[in-house]
């Protein structure tokens, strides 16, 4: 079956009608309201605004009953405009790296504490099985280390609470303790190792990108192979990966670091 023949899901269209509705008014909308402008029966209304409440994308009033967007959906839209710009400023040195080393090359932000690759460019001789839109573990990804090692640690002890250290293999850290450790290390030589920690024979090597306040926004890294990615080349090619991720932060307007660096 065709794309254009297949059923659309009438819950879906209703709960974008809603959201729709919301956002042309300036002061969100009541029951009532919505009832009106949607012609939807007001027992299913109820439904798709209770289960839109309790996700987060929408938040409802005590003081006036009323239904306006929820942080959830700021913090979306946020993420993805913040994505975009940056995504689009990196793409050449992103290429670039790809080209140098030979692997294949991620970008990634932070969203409800978990990496998620924005762009990807793979070499010609190789392809690794991600893709953009993927969700990576801050605990076992180059990626996601490097955009941890910049969180408060109350932020990483929640996460810890809440189980999100899943082990992958007998390489994955799962210690609190351990990854803090692994952690300052980071912030130390300003790159992340994925060592087989994710999944075995790969090694994935990552660092921060900041933008004009200093601020972590995003990540760069290389993955390959245990064969491309060995004890003599991880070094050099995780400067490499370092040079990348500062030069398209300077592109953002990071300075901070710029003259240190340079004299290093």
């Amino acid at each position: 079956m065709s794309a254009s023949k297949t059923p659309s899901v009438p819950a879906v269209e209703r709960a974008l009608l809603l959201l729709e509705s919301l956002a042309e008014s300036k002061n969100g909308l009541s029951l009532a309201q919505l009832v009106e402008r949607s012609g939807l029966p007001k027992s299913s209304l109820h439904c798709l605004l209770l289960t839109l409440e309790r996700a987060n994308y929408l938040h409802r009033s005590p003081q006036t009953g009323r239904y306006m967007f929820g942080l959830k959906l700021f913090g979306l839209a946020n993420t993805s405009l913040s994505g975009l710009r940056i995504r689009e400023q990196a793409a050449p040195f992103l290429v670039d790296l790809m080209e140098r080393t030979r692997l294949t090359v991620h970008m990634g932000v932070l969203e409800q504490n978990e990496a998620v690759v924005i762009a990807k460019y793979d070499p010609p001789s190789s392809t690794v099985a991600t893709w953009r839109g993927q969700r990576m573990g801050i605990h076992c990804s180059g990626l996601g280390k490097v955009l941890a090692a910049y969180l408060p640690f109350e932020e990483l002890q929640s996460l810890y609470n809440a189980r999100r250290f899943p082990r992958h293999n007998e390489n994955t850290i799962t210690s609190l303790r351990k990854f803090e450790d692994e952690l300052k290390r980071i912030r130390v030589r300003m790159y992340a190792v994925d060592d087989e920690e994710s999944e075995i024979g790969w090694r994935c090597i990552g660092a921060p990108i900041f933008n004009e306040t200093g601020i972590t926004v995003a990540a760069v890294s290389v993955a390959g192979t245990i064969h491309q990615i060995h004890s003599d080349n991880l070094t050099r090619i995780a400067e490499t990966v370092r040079q990348c991720a500062l030069e398209i932060s300077y592109s953002l307007g990071y300075l901070k670091e710029a003259n240190a660096y340079k004299r290093a």
